[in-house]
């Protein structure tokens, strides 16, 4: 089994991959704690608030994939998670689709293949199938969230 402590500022992918292969819902929990990050909250938030909803189409993305070696891509999703509010309603009203899509298709371009695959998932809400055991329950209660996706007070 992979070893339970990933490099400094790991990327989405690898804290994704390594939460998916552990059996109890605490250790998920524990997992998702240690590596905690806005950016991971980000696209845990765009995919199971169903009050996020998405402004791009559904499906793939026509990107090309960006194939430098991992650890020398031109952005991490821990600095470009900030941009993804132009993608959703609400966030970016004056982008007209075209824009938007290719904005979104940069964005993807300029990330490890599978950080970008990571967004993608949680555009189409299909995280939880692309990393098996990771659900709602497990992140709200990781993150103290409440139904609305927001801290709860207690």
């Amino acid at each position: 089994m992979e070893p339970e402590n990933l490099p400094s500022n790991p990327f989405a992918f690898e804290v994704l991959s390594l939460v998916s292969k552990q059996r109890s819902n605490a250790k998920k929990v524990d997992l998702l704690k240690k590596y905690e990050d806005p950016s991971l909250k980000a696209i845990f938030i765009w995919n199971f608030d169903e009050s996020v909803i998405s402004l791009l189409p559904e499906g793939d993305v026509p990107f090309e994939a960006n194939d430098a070696p991992k650890g020398t891509e031109h952005t991490v999703l821990r600095r470009e998670y900030k941009k993804l509010y132009r993608f959703i309603k609400g966030g970016d009203e004056k982008l007209v689709g075209f824009k938007r899509e290719n904005l979104f298709i940069q964005l993807l371009e300029g990330l490890h293949t599978d950080e970008a695959d990571v967004i993608i998932s949680a555009k189409d809400k299909t995280l939880h199938q692309s990393f098996k055991g990771l659900s709602a329950a497990v992140v709200k209660e990781a993150f103290n969230w409440n139904d609305q996706f927001a801290r709860s007070e207690t």
